[in-house]
């Protein structure tokens, strides 16, 4: 995977239910539903419960952030 693949899934995942999992520091982790709502050539805004998170495309490829579609 590199990172176009990754901005162009990205993108058509915009305004989608989608349900994300952050891999923080000292293995912490994070789970949230939100959406993402803007597209910059190098982050990402999320929003979930009226709060903006932002990300790097490397994040995901780092495997730090895990995205996946809510059916």
């Amino acid at each position: 995977m590199n990172i176009l693949k990754i901005k162009n899934d990205i993108e058509n995942m915009k305004n989608k239910p989608l349900h994300f999992k952050i891999n923080g520091s000292r293995n912490q982790i994070e789970e949230f539903d939100g959406k993402i709502i803007e597209t910059y050539n190098y982050i990402f805004i999320i929003e979930t419960n009226n709060i903006k998170k932002s990300f790097t495309y490397s994040d995901i490829l780092i495997e730090n952030l895990e995205i996946k579609e809510i059916a």
